[in-house]
């Protein structure tokens, strides 16, 4: 399979065999993660690998009871890392300018640079992969329970394993509602109805086939897939928590100087 075959075959994986993943095939996906592009080619990201049984138990409640959290034989936690740059500027007599929210975008634009080359790298080897917002949404929670200390921040994080299920991928939104030619063309009504209606009946089809979703679904009230987006999945309450989250764990963590 090509790297294009490999991009169009994603599928998000939340099923695993219990079969580890090699010590030397783990090494060459990450080795294939730090070839992503990095501003200024400072690499300032980090690599949390989790495979230990009792701790992926305790990342278990953080990343919102996800089974794959504990089904999957790895757990991968990029983090934006200006703390190991930071230490090299100290021992070379460099200023520090890297304590503010300018450089913890860079990180996280770093950290998620390399997360995408190890997930295309583990599915180019036959593995599966689940990205988790939970990471971001718990950032404090899971950096606590991995021990960041200051100036690391966790970013993005996925489960890796061998699939035990083989799901359809998902659809995507047609690219004349993605890509805009040369500059930003703001769409009107139809436009939107255009690029939507794919999505809202495969989308309504896929949450409506999951008895739970559905049981929610119905006893929300809700009449369509853009009232599940923000009435039942990203309600406003959770993400004014989450965003109070991160933005006091970026303080704590020191890139909000």
């Amino acid at each position: 399979m090509d790297t294009i075959e490999t991009i169009h075959a994603h599928r998000s994986i939340r099923r695993y065999r219990p079969v580890p993943v090699p010590d030397d095939l783990l090494t060459e996906l990450l080795d294939a993660g730090t070839r992503a592009s990095s501003s200024g080619n400072m690499q300032t990201y980090s690599i949390i690998v989790t495979r230990d049984r009792a701790l992926r138990e305790r990342l278990y409640e953080p990343h919102m009871e996800q089974s794959m959290v504990l089904n999957a034989p790895v757990l991968l936690t990029f983090c934006a890392d200006f703390r190991r740059m930071r230490h090299w500027l100290r021992l070379s007599d460099a200023p520090d300018n890297f304590d503010n929210f300018m450089s913890f975008m860079i990180a996280a634009i770093d950290a998620t640079l390399v997360s995408q080359n190890v997930a295309l790298a583990a599915e180019a080897r036959g593995l599966g992969i689940c990205y988790m917002g939970s990471t971001l949404a718990n950032c404090d929670q899971i950096g606590r329970i991995l021990c960041l200390p200051p100036g690391v921040f966790p970013v993005v994080g996925f489960s890796l394993g061998w699939p035990d299920e083989d799901p359809a991928p998902r659809d995507r939104l047609p690219l004349s509602g993605l890509v805009h030619h040369e500059t930003y063309h703001d769409t009107s009504d139809d436009d939107i109805r255009a690029i939507y209606a794919e999505r809202e009946r495969r989308g309504w089809e896929r949450y409506m086939s999951f008895p739970r979703l559905r049981a929610m679904i119905e006893e929300s009230g809700v009449q369509n897939l853009a009232q599940v987006y923000t009435m039942v999945k990203y309600t406003r309450e959770s993400h004014q928590e989450f965003s109070e989250t991160v933005f006091r764990y970026l303080r704590e963590q020191g890139f909000l100087n």
